[in-house]
């Protein structure tokens, strides 16, 4: 099912094994994921596509460190991130993967300088002068370097889509994940805000995972995985497959 690798001696950047992920509701059982086996490498753009509780927020997650799963192995690059404690997964999440949502999750009260420079307080130990030049080349890279001072509520929803991409890049992640990142925006600036993704993903060899339920946005990506019930129903680099495995699970 899996896509092979461009470069079947490359390490692996995920790699996950029979992942399972348990919820109990009182007396009911949900399986958000059923025994998923993935591998990605350096440098992929993929859309994780799926309804509703299809359990592609739950991936997400697990790929994110944000979450922890119920069984299986999760390696990122090569290193086992199931057992880890908490804090330790949270020093890997801070440095390895930038996130970005649907509801933008900036800071209301802070420009848009001081939103990009946040999480690199918590990070690498740089000089203000070093977190405030690395903001402001980010914010240049998104298309925005002169908004530097402008607050959340100055911008619209793509620059404020743009100023939460340039935070999620601020700490030289390996991984930008995005969930549902065009929800909020209108297809024009949706349009340009998957444009954004790509160019990164290109540019820098950025691995880029959407989880998205818009087949336009999943289009764009390099490699659709579709799920359904918890388990990859298809994994591939052909766009109209994957559109078509998903309409043939919906109608049955």
């Amino acid at each position: 099912m899996n896509p092979s690798p461009t470069d079947a001696t490359q390490e692996p950047l995920i790699e996950l094994k029979d992942v399972a992920k348990v919820y109990k509701l009182e007396e009911v059982e949900v399986r958000a994921l059923d025994g998923v086996d993935l591998v990605m490498q350096r440098g992929e753009y993929s859309a994780l596509i799926g309804p509703s509780g299809s359990g592609k927020s739950t991936l997400m997650n697990t790929l994110g460190c944000l979450d922890r799963p119920t069984r299986g192995s999760y390696k990122l690059a090569g290193v086992e991130v199931v057992n880890m404690a908490a804090d330790v997964r949270a020093r890997i999440r801070n440095k390895q993967i930038g996130f970005v949502f649907q509801n933008f999750n900036l800071l209301a009260r802070t420009s848009a300088l001081e939103n990009v420079e946040l999480p690199m307080l918590y990070g690498e130990g740089l000089t203000s002068r070093q977190r405030r030049d690395r903001a402001k080349e980010l914010l240049g890279l998104v298309g925005l370097g002169d908004r530097l001072d402008h607050h959340p509520g100055q911008l619209s929803g793509g620059q404020q889509q743009r100023v939460a991409i340039a935070r999620a890049l601020s700490t030289q992640p390996s991984i930008l994940m995005g969930d549902e990142p065009t929800g909020n925006l209108d297809s024009r600036t949706s349009r340009e805000v998957i444009e954004l993704f790509r160019q990164l993903n290109e540019s820098r060899n950025l691995t880029v995972i959407l989880v998205t339920h818009d087949l336009g946005v999943a289009r764009n990506a390099k490699r659709n995985i579709v799920l359904r019930d918890g388990k990859i129903i298809a994994d591939t680099f052909d766009h109209d497959l994957a559109a078509a495995t998903l309409k043939a699970s919906s109608e049955l």
